[in-house]
């Protein structure tokens, strides 16, 4: 397989990107890189995650799953200041550009942790956000979904968006074997926003 966003250590060439953006009425300022999910701007399938997330009823911190540098992490950090939000990526580049990025922000709420899916956060979480590696496969997307359920809380929530063309209905079945509450959120040009509601 050649080099994607989630290998573990991107080997192209560095090119650093910096631009700013307005998510969920903060400004933002971002440092990309070559070797990182959408680089050039947020992807429109993160940004309709991050404009749809409502803070969950559980207590408890909120993860970022596969943060890549940073943009879905750091919005909701900047609205919940009160909430610890984990980001975490086993793309090493992705976790430099995350961490740089927090700080940058100026946002102290933030913990980065370079981790392949679950394996560095051993805690549960009150809601977990994902924007699924599509291009790793169904397999492991699958498997994410399960490992998610396993790491939420009583009442946690799995937030995840989905093109249907990419696997949105599989997705969704899946959730429904996992899940005793999933709904859509939120549904654009093609796009769908799932959350799921672990209730038992």
């Amino acid at each position: 397989m050649g080099e994607h966003y989630f290998s573990k250590n991107p080997q192209s060439k560095s090119d650093r990107t910096i631009w700013n953006t307005t998510l969920r009425g903060h400004t933002l300022t971002f440092t990309t890189d070559i070797g990182v999910f959408s680089k050039e701007r947020i992807d429109f399938g993160s940004r309709l995650l991050i404009e749809s997330f409502t803070e969950p009823t559980a207590p408890g911190k909120i993860l970022d799953l596969g943060c890549g540098y940073g943009p879905v992490g750091l919005a909701i950090a900047a609205s919940f200041p009160q909430r610890k939000i984990i980001m975490s990526d086993i793309n090493e580049r992705a976790i430099s550009l995350a961490t740089h990025n927090a700080h940058h922000n100026k946002l102290k709420n933030v913990e980065v942790r370079n981790s392949d899916r679950f394996t560095q956060i051993p805690e549960c979480f009150a809601a977990i956000l994902l924007n699924p590696p599509i291009r790793a496969g169904k397999a492991i997307v699958h498997q994410m979904f399960t490992e998610s359920y396993q790491a939420l809380n009583q009442a946690g929530e799995f937030w995840i968006v989905i093109q249907k063309k990419q696997g949105a209905p599989s997705a969704k079945k899946k959730l429904r074997e996992l899940f005793q509450k999933v709904e859509v959120v939120q549904r654009s040009k093609g796009y769908y926003v799932y959350k799921s509601i672990k209730l038992d």
